[in-house]
């Protein structure tokens, strides 16, 4: 084979490669969207659809275990059973619809600081029958619940936002993102294996809001990535354009 010969293949090698590529690239734009939905009340009681996604499935592999920020994600503590103390109102005709919760009923103590030490009161008798009384102190942890990861829009939820599941008393916060849930209010929670995901499904949970997140730090964010469509529509949200957002395809 000639000179010529193998730069020809060359080029035609390259040119096919380019023409993968582009072919690829217009696949994923033909993708359409999910259906819009209108963003609920920003309320500090929620109650949304959630479900579960890992880094193992096909769509995450290639963001191996890293979040939209660029941080390892991470699964919520084990839960802890809070459902009996939230109050539920159940429709009569068994049918589900999103119903209030009250904020009144519903018992959500503040998370405590980790502390190294405890005041008590400690009494002793002696062998003649006295008693002293002193403080002491003594070490004392109190463990913090594992915080997990989780995506949403972040137009409707902007990253950093905390929240609890009202029906387990886990705690979750916003710091990723995906196709699916753009201009949806749906909140997607990592779970650290295929065996969780499957098992948590598709549910709908009340939530608390413990902490907002910062909409303007997350607009800036991705205003540097909106060449997606899906980012795209959080940030024509997040600007306030919603009829925009919504018509976006």
């Amino acid at each position: 084979m000639t000179y010529a010969d193998r730069r020809n293949l060359a080029w035609a090698i390259l040119a096919a490669f380019i023409a993968i590529i582009l072919f690829s690239g217009c696949g994923t734009s033909r993708h359409a969207l999910p259906a819009y939905e209108a963003p609920l009340a920003k309320t500090d009681f929620q109650h949304v659809r959630t479900t579960a996604y890992t880094h193992t499935e096909s769509d995450h592999r290639e963001y191996g275990n890293h979040n939209a920020l660029g941080g390892e994600l991470q699964a919520a503590g084990p839960p802890i059973h809070r459902a009996e103390v939230t109050r539920r109102a159940i429709p009569v005709d068994g049918a589900p619809r999103a119903m209030p919760v009250d904020e009144t009923g519903s018992f959500s103590p503040q998370l405590q600081p980790f502390s190294m030490e405890e005041k008590r009161t400690v009494t002793r008798t002696t062998k003649r029958g006295t008693k002293t009384t002193r403080t002491v102190k003594r070490a004392v942890v109190v463990a913090k619940p594992r915080i997990g990861s989780a995506a949403a829009d972040w137009s409707r939820w902007p990253a950093g936002t905390a929240f609890r599941l009202l029906s387990t008393g886990q705690i979750y916060r916003v710091d990723d993102y995906g196709w699916a849930l753009a201009g949806r209010n749906t909140i997607d929670l990592y779970m650290s294996n295929q065996r969780e995901m499957n098992s948590w499904g598709a549910r709908q949970e009340s939530i608390q809001i413990l902490q907002w997140g910062d909409p303007q730090e997350s607009l800036q964010f991705l205003r540097r990535h909106q060449d997606y469509r899906h980012i795209k529509r959080m940030v024509l949200e997040l600007e306030g354009r919603h009829g925009e957002a919504a018509a976006l395809r």
